[in-house]
């Protein structure tokens, strides 16, 4: 069980199928093969570390072939990180080379330290033989977001990234097509989709960078079948003043993931793209990724707030704190096991062991299951707010403020309050030519929830911060936003 048995399923039987970059899948394998070679000629030795500091682009997925066809360990690089989070990134995961594009290439000289970089990867006509990939040797090393300490190298392997492939394409049951790598390709997010593509036989196209006409005009010219982005994403995508000039008829599926979908989001998706069926994948980079899917029948049918049932291969339970399963409508830890659970953080053995107690992966996501094995992701524990002895989910009270006419994009946050402990404080994001006061939305949500659920206080900002995915970061909001609230 490997991530080359798509690769080379896609060389036997769609040989001659248009892959990537303008290459058929046969030539697709030859170059993946060529650069593997040139990697090892390079002085790269398998279990090596190379990091990627690219955008998106049809060599960014020749890499992660070729890197798994030399047992290198690929580390990808957010691109929207500081030259001190590159930096750390190196040093913790001993990268012995770092491959960039030209985007990158100008960045190289912020790094205090950088290794050996390699402004392609070329190919090679050495006639070497690789080993073929144990199940449990690493692929990659995907560094986390973390708040505190540096981001954290989730230690995936073939077996974890192959299997949440099948995992996926059973459960959402996507087929051969037109595939938009539109969410970044170093993120989890769009990274587990060129295995699937490769077993698939389908055609890659690339958004080097997520903006929204630019997304709408590729889906357009390449007749774009099937994509993944996030519900930011799909925010700007809907409300951008040329969405109504593009042709999206060929569009036929969108999953979506990475952060909660409001749910006046997704029923105005619906109603703007109503031939297009919606895909819900929760899960988390440590999962590789994807632990729960909401179909598209269910999201004619079930609540859209729901983010599905376990994908095949995958067990999903809600735990109290001693990990005993809380009644069904009780909310308590997400917790998961299945092949696609990750093998431990990178150097962190202390933390590995507490993640992943029990043989169970414990997520730090607040959830609860309904009587039709529906799970439902409330927050992170992290993010949850409680104003006195109540506890507030903070994805309930964003879906409700972005119902707001003048409202584009809103989070919330817990802010110190001397009678309450904490109080919630909203930062919006106003529609073009639309203004809102604090007062006008604290009364729309006092008439529309209950009280304590409601923002106490609003900030009106020009942008909310977004890491490589386009997740709004809570962590930053706090350190802009989070004074006392009196």
């Amino acid at each position: 069980m490997n991530v080359l048995f798509g690769l080379r399923r896609a060389k036997q039987l769609y040989g001659s199928n248009h892959a990537s970059g303008g290459f058929t899948w046969s030539e697709f394998y030859d170059r993946v093969h060529r650069k593997a070679a040139f990697l090892r000629e390079s002085g790269i030795d398998k279990g090596d570390r190379v990091a990627a500091w690219m955008l998106n682009s049809h060599e960014y997925m020749e890499l992660y072939f070729a890197t798994a066809i030399a047992g290198i360990v690929i580390v990808p690089i957010n691109t929207r990180w500081s030259a001190g989070d590159v930096d750390f990134t190196l040093t913790d995961s001993e990268a012995k080379t770092m491959v960039v594009d030209d985007h990158f290439a100008s960045k190289v000289g912020e790094l205090r330290q950088a290794p050996r970089i390699l402004l392609s990867c070329d190919s090679s006509d050495a006639d070497i033989v690789f080993d073929e990939p144990d199940e449990n040797d690493l692929v990659g090393l995907f560094y986390t977001s973390g708040t505190t300490g540096g981001p954290k190298g989730v230690m995936l392997t073939h077996r974890n990234l192959w299997s949440n492939a099948l995992h996926t394409m059973l459960a959402t049951g996507i087929t051969q097509g037109v595939w938009l790598h539109a969410a970044p390709m170093f993120h989890l997010a769009d990274q587990w989709s060129i295995y699937m593509n490769a077993a698939l036989g389908s055609t890659n196209f690339y958004l080097p960078a997520f903006d929204p006409e630019g997304f709408l005009r590729c889906v357009e010219t390449n007749r774009v079948t099937d994509t993944i982005i996030v519900p930011t994403m799909i925010n700007l995508m809907l409300h951008h003043p040329s969405f109504e000039n593009y042709d999206l008829s060929r569009l036929r599926r969108i999953l979506y993931g990475a952060s909660p979908m409001p749910g006046p989001l997704i029923e105005l998706a619906m109603r703007k793209l109503p031939n297009v069926e919606f895909i819900q994948a929760y899960g988390m980079t440590e999962t590789s990724p994807v632990l729960t899917v909401l179909s598209h029948k269910d999201h004619c049918g079930a609540p859209l707030a729901a983010a599905g049932r376990p994908v095949p291969g995958v067990e999903v339970r809600v735990v109290d704190f001693n990990d005993c399963d809380v009644p069904v409508g009780e909310c308590g830890e997400v917790i998961a096991r299945g092949a696609n659970i990750m093998k431990g953080y990178w150097r962190r053995p202390e933390i590995s062991e507490e993640a992943l107690r029990g043989g169970w992966m414990h997520t730090g996501d607040l959830g609860r299951f309904d009587e039709d094995g529906f799970l439902y992701v409330m927050d992170r524990k992290k993010d949850m707010i409680k104003p006195g002895s109540e506890n507030v989910y903070s994805p309930e009270v964003e879906s409700m403020i972005l119902a707001h006419p003048a409202v584009l994009e809103a989070a919330v946050i817990g802010v110190p309050d001397p009678k309450w402990g904490e109080a919630i404080r909203a930062v919006v994001v106003c529609r073009p030519d639309h203004a809102i006061e604090e007062i006008e939305l604290i009364a729309w949500c006092r008439e529309r929830m209950t009280h304590f659920k409601c923002p106490t206080s609003v900030v009106v900002a020009d942008v909310l911060p977004k890491g490589g995915t386009g997740k709004i970061q809570k962590n930053v909001l706090r350190e802009r936003y989070g004074r006392s609230s009196q």
